[in-house]
């Protein structure tokens, strides 16, 4: 694994040096494939989406104003190709994962290490709108500030907190019927 900072392999590639842009590739692939799939609830949209977002970052690279932020950049455009993705192909109002040996193939976090709890939460999940499902995962899978989920929705943040307190809200209500049913 190439231990470079993100600056230093994207001033490589600019330079040049074409080579230094798959330690970028593989250092974020597992992270967006995981956001990808969730989000158009298939490996297979994820797969193409991802190629896409690759390759419009290495072409579109020298956009990139902070070559330290780079990862944050990329989101961005994992973000973006999603929603295209899902807008082209009328999936807007597609629910996450259907395809349960697509999400397993993706390393997840260790909070999913119960599978029961995991299907529970992936059926909850399920139900939310996009805009709702969308915040939260950045905010509660992939950690993100409101500021960075900001940066990569076009969101304002006090617009975000309210999508993931009512994504938040809701997953109560929805886990609640589950458990008193």
């Amino acid at each position: 694994m190439d231990s470079r900072p993100d600056a230093v392999l994207t001033a490589a590639v600019l330079a040049g040096d074409i080579e230094a842009f798959a330690p970028l590739v593989h250092r974020y692939r597992d992270r967006y494939a995981r956001f990808a799939v969730r989000m158009l609830g298939s490996r297979d949209d994820a797969e193409d989406v991802l190629q896409s977002v690759f390759l419009r970052a290495f072409r579109n690279l020298r956009k990139c104003k902070d070559p330290a932020r780079f990862h944050a950049w990329l989101y961005q455009i994992v973000v973006n190709e999603c929603r295209s993705f899902a807008t082209r192909s009328g999936r807007r109002e597609q629910r996450l994962v259907r395809d349960e040996a697509a999400l397993e193939s993706i390393p997840t976090p260790s909070f999913a290490d119960d599978q029961g709890l995991r299907e529970e939460l992936q059926r909850a999940l399920d139900q939310l709108v996009p805009e709702q499902r969308e915040a939260f995962l950045l905010k509660h899978v992939e950690e993100l500030e409101y500021e960075e989920m900001a940066g990569l929705t076009g969101a304002g943040v006090s617009a975000l907190k309210m999508r993931v307190k009512r994504a938040c809200e809701r997953l109560r209500e929805i886990l609640e019927e589950v458990h008193h049913d």
